[in-house]
């Protein structure tokens, strides 16, 4: 199937009754990106994926109008985790990751960095680069790990570009992109709800990690006010962030081709989906 769109915008779709089933809820409210969970994310290990899941997969995104997909790792990781076991855990669940999105041609992992739990972040940042060095040596180079900005709640690693920047540079053999949430930025501290405001928050990024690092977007708004460290997602344009902000990135030629994912919440027949990527492409123009 060609597939012809402007923009890849999509949303997380659920994998519920089978990996390849996300793509017909995808289609179903007008994605032409998507991003995916590969396994149950509240569990450490997901069921292996057979050779017939990984077929059915890829048959039905040949088949789909969905171009770009991305996944998402479990929230139980954690690379900066201070217990050992729990460190270990987490670096044995991350590489598994990367292997089942490898098995499944989805070339891009996003994850959060991690907490520090009290051990400061420096240390905390340390031991995240210290895993990856070890994930990387031992997984397949056909996933790049996609680096999430993070609000910043609690101890959460990765709610300055600073952060983003010392796991990429301390980690030379890394395979890594950023995905750049927006709920999340704005809950940071940086102000991207006017065009201005993007500009002078992109510029900021561009000198410290480089635009061109950024593949994927997750788009959400922020229900929360401006640098509350709380990560709280609301409907496009319903929000702190407001239109004007997404106005702003769907109007960026730099991320015409990066693939644009919402993570709000979805509400009946996933009717806010339908919704918000009607109104992105608004703002598109």
């Amino acid at each position: 199937m060609t597939k012809e769109f402007n923009q890849p915008i999509g949303a997380h779709m659920s994998i519920s009754g089978g990996l390849y089933r996300a793509f017909e809820r995808g289609e179903a409210v007008g994605c032409t990106a998507m991003q995916i969970f590969t396994k149950n994310a509240s569990q450490w290990r997901g069921k292996p994926i057979s050779d017939e899941d990984a077929r059915l997969f890829r048959e039905a995104w040949e088949q789909s109008v969905i171009g770009p997909v991305i996944a998402h790792d479990t929230y139980l990781i954690n690379l900066a985790a201070t217990d050992d076991e729990k460190w270990a855990k987490s670096k044995a669940a991350f590489a598994d990751e990367i292997e089942r999105c490898s098995k499944l041609g989805i070339p891009g992992l996003v994850m959060h960095p991690g907490s520090h739990l009290e051990a400061g972040e420096e240390t905390g940042l340390a031991k995240v680069c210290t895993a990856f060095k070890e994930i990387f040596a031992e997984t397949p180079d056909d996933v790049t790990v996609l680096i999430e900005n993070t609000a910043g709640q609690g101890t959460n690693l990765g709610w300055r570009f600073e952060h983003l920047a010392a796991i990429i540079e301390g980690v030379p053999e890394g395979r890594f992109g950023v995905c750049f949430d927006t709920c999340h930025a704005f809950a940071a501290g940086y102000d991207i709800s006017t065009m201005e405001g993007f500009a002078k928050v992109m510029a900021e990024f561009d000198r410290l990690v480089g635009v061109e690092m950024i593949k994927a977007f997750h788009v959400n708004d922020a229900k929360k006010p401006l640098a509350s460290r709380v990560d709280r997602h609301d409907q496009i344009g319903e929000g702190m962030i407001g239109r004007e902000g997404f106005r702003a990135l769907m109007q960026d030629a730099r991320f015409h081709d990066v693939p644009k994912i919402l993570e709000t919440p979805k509400g009946e027949d996933d009717i806010w989906d339908k919704k918000n990527l009607a109104l992105l492409r608004e703002l598109a123009g």
